[in-house]
């Protein structure tokens, strides 16, 4: 997958420049478009890179850039330090490519706020990294990283910070300052890290947690001082304390925490007071340690009550199992596919089916990129004619009922879209793309186009532009065929798609108590639901779906054992 979105001043190259982009004709057309939005992705531009010997030099004038990235490219080794003229850059995704190294003058972009370095061949980070004071997020994981740069707390406006899956022993010793008050979520996962220094409690807003997969022997009791901790992560440590190793093991943040504060108030006891003040004291709190324990109870049972439950149907237990056949093809086009069939979800309930709509639309725009990451589909059941086939067609074949429109060709919806987002552009006068541009770039120069086909030959599918109008869902739905697609990884599609159900599930509950008219939003009723005057459940179902190749063997079947392993404190999944 690739995609492709510039900001270039033809002014800006000189006649050095401007030869060095023949091989690079995007360039050219970009400039006159004005742009400030960049994005090299995929083996077009890695093919580029290579006979190159590197990226265009003339990139590096384009200094009004505010979003640049190039990923997917593994002949890019290194970044030039003219790096350092870009300094409007907000925004850097390096990622997925084979980077040795980073140079220092990385620190000269003072507008940075976002550095993405994440899966590169990186050993060590530039200490210039250090002097981006506007730095929001920065993930270095997948990398051979063995230490942290320090003065990693002069970056004041840290709020996410990723280092997993790399060498790290430890964190530098000025990282636990209250200088990086708004530090959120640290992920270290999958490291060697040793110890976790009790100044963790000076990261005031830290709200997540994980250090899953190290060598730690010992977590500090001034961890349950960190106020805002909502999500903690200390799996797959080997802890000196095995009662403590197994609660990480399978118990909630606040069952966890509570036992450190308890641990942290015993060695207060050990070493304060004398033993027969210590127990009188100790006499009089009772009480009110009762109170506390029965009030904790209470809270117990509501956790129970605001639990979600997502019960998984295993395939072999229903004989009318969807399944997803997958052709050769689409290895070159978007090779990777997941799906399961969702019973349970009340759509008919007041705003429901909206609500759902909109939450999708969220998931695309967030954790999808904008759909330029995986795209979701939707589709109702009933009106799937089974079996499916995941294929390709040529874009002038491929014919399909795009949502809300009429039967045509991918060319011609694509073209459509492409007008409607330029004037949508101008409409706005922005300079910078819309996200319907974005992602209609992900098939530019493709001779074949991915979709789903059913057993009548009727397209259902082209992703990630649209599904088709024949099996949109409505109020009425019963039972929901998901579809995850993406260029880049199986296990995106999977996050992507564990991420929906999760949603699904939360949508689920507040219609269930939140009860609604049906048809309130204005859609048809449908006939009547048997069910509609019992006390509404939200539970749902999740029936696995199997993809298999034309040979039938199996490529992966959703959900397995490792899906929907998110720790969520009031999610129930049922085997």
């Amino acid at each position: 997958m690739y995609f492709i979105v510039f900001v270039i001043f033809a002014d800006c190259f000189t006649a050095d420049s401007m030869g060095d982009m023949d091989n690079w004709p995007e360039i050219e057309k970009a400039a006159k478009e004005k742009r400030r939005e960049l994005v090299f992705q995929g083996p077009t531009f890695d093919e580029r890179i290579s006979s190159d010997g590197g990226l265009c030099p003339a990139l590096y004038s384009l200094t009004l850039l505010n979003y640049l990235e190039v990923s997917q490219c593994p002949n890019l080794t290194e970044i030039h330090e003219d790096v350092q003229r870009l300094t409007n850059l907000q925004s850097l995704i390096l990622c997925r490519n084979r980077l040795s190294s980073v140079p220092n003058v990385v620190g000269m972009l003072k507008s940075l706020k976002v550095l993405d370095l994440s899966v590169n061949h990186l050993s060590s980070l530039p200490e210039g990294v250090t002097e981006l004071k506007e730095l929001t997020t920065l993930n270095v994981s997948c990398n051979s990283l063995e230490v942290l740069p320090e003065g990693l707390s002069r970056c004041a406006k840290l709020s996410n910070i990723n280092v997993s899956k790399n060498r790290l022993t430890g964190f530098p010793a000025d990282f636990y300052s209250e200088k990086l008050d708004l530090l959120s979520i640290l992920v270290a996962s999958d490291n060697s890290i040793e110890q976790l220094s009790g100044d963790v409690l000076k990261l005031a807003a830290i709200k997540v947690l994980d250090l899953s997969n190290n060598k730690l022997k010992e977590i500090p009791s001034q961890l349950s001082d960190c106020a805002k901790l909502k999500e903690i992560n200390f799996k797959g440590n080997k802890l000196s304390d095995k009662r403590l190793e197994k609660m990480v093991n399978g118990c909630q943040t606040k069952s966890i925490l509570d036992y450190l504060r308890g641990k942290g108030k015993g060695k207060q006891g050990e070493e304060g007071g004398d033993a027969d003040g210590g127990r009188k004291a100790d006499k009089g709190k009772r009480p009110q340690r009762r109170k506390k324990e029965k009030a904790g109870d209470q809270q117990d049972e509501m956790e129970e009550l605001n639990k979600m439950v997502v019960r998984v149907l295993h395939v072999s237990d229903s004989p009318t199992a969807l399944s997803v056949t997958v052709s050769a093809e689409v290895k070159e086009v978007r090779p990777y596919l997941v799906c399961c069939v969702v019973t349970g979800m009340n759509l008919k309930a007041g705003n429901a089916l909206k609500r759902f709509l909109v939450a999708q639309t969220k998931l695309h725009d967030d954790l999808c990129g904008k759909r330029t990451t995986a795209t979701i589909a939707t589709h109702d059941v009933q009106l799937i004619k089974a079996p499916l086939m995941y294929d390709v067609k040529r874009p002038t074949e491929l014919k399909v009922v795009s949502l809300g429109r009429k039967e045509m060709t991918a060319v011609e919806l694509v073209r459509q879209l492409q007008v409607e987002a330029d004037e949508l552009r101008k409409q706005k006068k922005r300079q910078n793309v819309t996200g319907l541009h974005k992602y209609l770039q992900l098939l530019q120069g493709k001779a074949m186009y991915p979709c789903i086909v059913d057993a009548e030959g009727h397209v259902i599918s082209f992703p990630p532009i649209t599904n088709s109008e024949k099996t949109k869902i409505k109020k009425t739905t019963r039972e929901l065929f998901l579809e995850v697609t993406s260029a880049i990884s199986l296990q995106t599609c999977k996050d992507v798609m564990d991420a929906l159900i999760v949603k699904m599930a939360e949508l689920n509950k507040f219609t269930a108590e939140h009860r609604e008219e049906a048809g309130s939003d204005g859609e048809g009723d449908g006939p009547l639901d048997p069910a509609a005057g019992s006390e509404p459940s939200s539970e749902l179902t999740v029936q696995q779906v199997r993809t298999v190749d034309q040979d039938g063997n199996l490529k992966v079947v959703y959900p397995s054992k490792t899906d929907l392993c998110n720790d969520i404190s009031n999610l129930t999944v049922i085997w």
